[in-house]
Order: structure tokens, then C-alpha cells, then sequence
């Protein structure tokens, strides 16, 4: 069974919601400019031997009680190192704007998976 495209006007032609523009880089797509471009700067680190095991959109299930809620994909995962030349786990969001879905599921990684995000901020914001 097919269901009709419902023809929505505020969609054709309009611009993503909150203004990022797809990008493809090394033949990898991503959702903004700035996903990008915090994606070439992280592979100059990790050339410099600063970052290794760079991992792109790795999935987190965040499960309560058993029961699956939700998924988290985080843009980076890395690992970094500190003053005192221990590697540790960085995941990141490239973010140019904090939805309110993000802002809960950072909450509950930190809850579930005890997993802090690093928030990379277009602007530096």
C-alpha cells in the first residue's frame, strides 16, 4: 500500500531549518559546513599525532531499565591526549545551535553511559 506525497509549500525550495547547508569532504557527507570543517581540523590534529582513532557518527542506544528510549549518533569520537601523556575518550557535536532533543539526549548520556559530550560551537559560541 502507497501513501500520497502530501504537497507541503513551506517545504519546497526552503532552507533547512536551522540554516546548515550539506557539505561532502573526502567523499564524506555532512549535515553542516561546520561538521566539516571541525572534521578536517580534528584529521590535522590527528596527523600531528594530537588525536588518534578519529570515528565519525558512532550510535549510542540509551536504554532505561532495559528498555531502549532512544539513540544518540555523536558526530566525533576520538581519542586525546592530556598534560601528563595519557589518552582519553573525547566524544563530540559539531553544533551551530542546541536543539532542546539534543540538550535531553546529552543529559542522558551523561546519565546512562556517564559520558560527558564535548560541544564543538560554530563561532566558538
Amino acid at each position: 500500500m502507497t501513501f500520497p506525497t502530501v504537497y507541503n509549500p513551506k517545504r519546497r525550495g526552503s532552507r533547512p531549518k536551522y540554516g546548515n547547508k550539506k557539505v561532502t569532504v573526502d567523499g564524506i557527507k555532512f549535515d553542516s559546513k561546520w561538521e566539516s570543517q571541525r572534521y578536517l581540523y580534528l584529521k590535522s590534529l590527528e596527523r600531528a599525532d594530537q588525536v588518534k582513532d578519529l570515528e565519525l557518527q558512532v550510535r549510542y542506544n540509551i536504554a532505561v531499565n532495559g528498555e531502549k528510549i532512544c539513540a544518540y549518533i555523536a558526530d566525533f569520537r576520538y581519542q586525546k591526549q592530556d598534560k601528563n601523556g595519557d589518552w582519553y575518550e573525547v566524544v563530540e557535536d559539531a553544533k551551530g545551535v542546541e536543539t532542546p532533543e539534543f540538550k535531553l539526549k546529552k543529559k542522558l548520556m551523561k546519565a546512562v553511559h556517564g559520558i560527558e559530550i564535548f560541544l564543538s560551537k560554530k563561532g566558538g559560541r
